[in-house]
């Protein structure tokens, strides 16, 4: 009985001092140089190139459990110019927030790979193609996919790298009407730092 009650207290002991997991998750935020890859194509095909560019990047997240990460991506709106058979026809400016679910293999090593599925919402402004004589949808809606790794230097801090593919396309209009699909799908490519608190 001695033994059993020794044991019992051994038990609670180390219960109470064993770490426990947070009821509410870590949060985090990344800023990002991001090289933006424009894969674009037009239906019919018009010969039309968007420019590719540097942007920079912050993401908000939110761990909901030891795996699973809630990321939102942010920048300011960003200015491309757009060509027509190798010349220039103006510019565009985009907005594409960008919200994913992420998947974090191993969340307690140094080396933290993940992968990550999403919605991208565009939203375009400042069209400025061919005079005026060409307009385009406003708003984007497509898949994002994305694989990265962060990787520990100190207790809260990271060093992030990422790769994302976006679904971005838009209808553009001449004269009222319907004259191509453009698709820009973007490679994003990016490297930078990040800490959780």
């Amino acid at each position: 009985m001695k033994h059993s009650k020794k044991w019992l207290a051994l038990a609670c002991a180390m219960a109470v001092s064993a770490p426990v997991a947070a009821e509410k998750g870590e949060f985090g935020v990344r800023v990002r140089a991001l090289y933006m890859s424009v894969d674009s194509a037009t239906s019919p095909n018009l010969n039309v190139n968007v420019e590719d560019r540097w942007i920079p990047e912050v993401d908000l997240s939110y761990w909901m459990t030891d795996n699973l990460a809630l990321e939102l991506v942010l920048t300011y709106p960003q200015k491309h110019d757009v060509a027509l058979n190798g010349a220039s026809i103006g510019s565009v400016k985009h907005l594409p927030p960008t919200l994913l679910l992420q998947y974090h293999f191993m969340p307690k090593a140094t080396f933290q790979p993940y992968v990550g599925i999403g919605l991208n919402y565009t939203r375009f402004s400042s069209v400025n193609l061919a005079g005026g004589a060409i307009t385009m949808e406003r708003d984007s809606v497509g898949l994002a996919l994305q694989v990265g790794a962060d990787i520990k230097i100190s207790k809260n801090m990271y060093v992030n790298l990422d790769a994302k593919k976006v679904k971005i396309d838009a209808d553009l209009f001449a004269g009222g009407v319907r004259a191509a699909n453009l698709k820009i799908d973007p490679w994003l490519v990016g490297v930078g730092l990040g800490w959780r608190f």
